[in-house]
């Protein structure tokens, strides 16, 4: 099991991800992206034409989820079933619907509970795991807990950056309602008790990469 573990939370467009993989890239740790396996699942309900309006459907479809991921860096990929779905979750029609999915209570026990075998089985010196619930829910007693945020304009500019567009006002209303969905489930706009919050709107990427690997490396554990 990985001796650090890091928790980073965040709203949509915060840059979780991206900044995550590389302060793992450059840490030699492990990385986890926890949104995947929602998007993931999402996609296989779209493709068996489950309605996910529908959370009894839902959650009998998680019972039986053949998901893979992977958890290197620099070799990161979304399985489902075997089949290669690392694009194909990011499709609009998948984030249209993955926050129905998210929300179903058994959806969220069971991937919580693959989040934390994952974890348990890095091999890893560390890992860093990102989403919406992991410094509270999946991991809060991990040592390193951090909720990376940015202003709403900020994480407009870069999704739409992301996507390859110019920021519309149509972008920042797709992040908030996405993070109203979400909210419906967990808080992570706020900092819970010993969570150390990243402000990075003022912050280029790399200078957010180095703050993430700044607090881990002062954390006690590091």
């Amino acid at each position: 099991m990985s001796e650090i573990i890091v928790a980073v939370d965040g709203p949509a467009g915060s840059g979780k991800s991206s900044v995550s993989r590389e302060a793992a890239r450059r840490l030699g740790f492990a990385y986890l992206d926890t949104g995947a396996a929602y998007r993931a699942l999402a996609w296989h309900c779209l493709d068996e034409d489950v309605d996910t309006a529908r959370p009894e459907d839902v959650a009998s479809r998680v019972t039986d989820f053949d998901y893979a991921i992977g958890t290197d860096p620099d070799r990161y990929f979304v399985r489902v079933g075997g089949e290669d779905v690392t694009s194909d979750i990011r499709e609009p029609r998948v984030s249209a619907v993955v926050s129905q999915v998210a929300r179903v209570p058994e959806v969220r026990q069971q991937l919580t509970e693959l989040f934390r075998r994952i974890i348990a089985q890095s091999p890893t010196p560390g890992i860093i795991v990102e989403g919406r619930d992991i410094t509270t829910i999946v991991a809060p007693d991990a040592p390193v807990r951090v909720l990376l945020t940015a202003s709403p304009e900020a994480r407009m500019a870069r999704r739409a950056a992301e996507l390859g567009t110019e920021p519309t006002e149509s972008t920042g209303q797709l992040l908030a309602s996405r993070d109203a969905q979400d909210l419906r489930v967990v808080d992570f706009m706020n900092a819970a008790e010993g969570v150390t919050t990243l402000d990075s709107t003022e912050l280029d990427f790399e200078q957010t990469v180095q703050a993430l690997i700044d607090i881990v490396r002062a954390a006690p554990s590091a």
